[in-house]
C-alpha cells in the first residue's frame, strides 16, 4: 500500500491520508470544499462542489489518474435540496465515462460544509 499526498489539495484535518493506492486502485478520503490552504471555498453548493472536484482532480493527478478512471463515487450532501445544483457541477467533470455512484443526505459534515465526495479510481502503478 502506498499513501498519496499532494500540496494542491487540502491536507488531512484528522488522522488519515488524502488517498491510499493498493496495486492500481486508488481510494480517496472524503474531500470537502477547502482549498489547498485550508480555506472554505464559498458558501453555496456550486462553489463548494467545484472545490471538492478540484481537490479530487489534484489527488487523481498525483496518482497518475483522472476523472475518466473513476469507477465509484460516494457523495454526501448536507441537504438533498442541493442535489440538482450539485449534480450539474459534478457531471461537468466527467466526459463520456461515468462512475457508479451513491449520493446520500447526512445530518452534518466536517466544518459544516455542504458537500463531501470520495472516489475509487484506477491509476498507473
Amino acid at each position: 500500500m502506498k499513501s498519496i499526498s499532494t500540496k494542491l489539495a487540502p491536507q488531512a484535518i484528522g488522522p488519515y491520508v488524502q488517498a491510499n493506492q493498493i496495486g492500481n486502485i486508488l481510494y480517496t478520503s472524503g474531500q470537502i470544499p477547502l482549498d489547498k490552504d485550508g480555506n472554505l471555498a464559498g458558501e453555496d453548493i456550486t462553489s463548494q462542489t467545484h472545490q471538492v472536484m478540484k481537490n479530487i482532480e489534484a489527488i487523481l493527478n498525483e496518482a497518475k489518474s483522472d476523472f475518466n478512471h473513476i469507477i465509484k463515487t460516494t457523495c454526501f450532501l448536507s441537504d438533498m435540496n442541493n442535489f440538482v445544483e450539485f449534480n450539474k457541477v459534478y457531471a461537468s467533470y466527467f466526459d463520456k465515462i461515468l462512475p457508479a455512484r451513491s449520493c446520500v443526505e447526512v445530518a452534518r459534515l466536517p466544518k459544516d460544509v455542504l458537500v463531501e465526495v470520495e472516489v475509487i479510481a484506477i491509476c498507473a502503478i
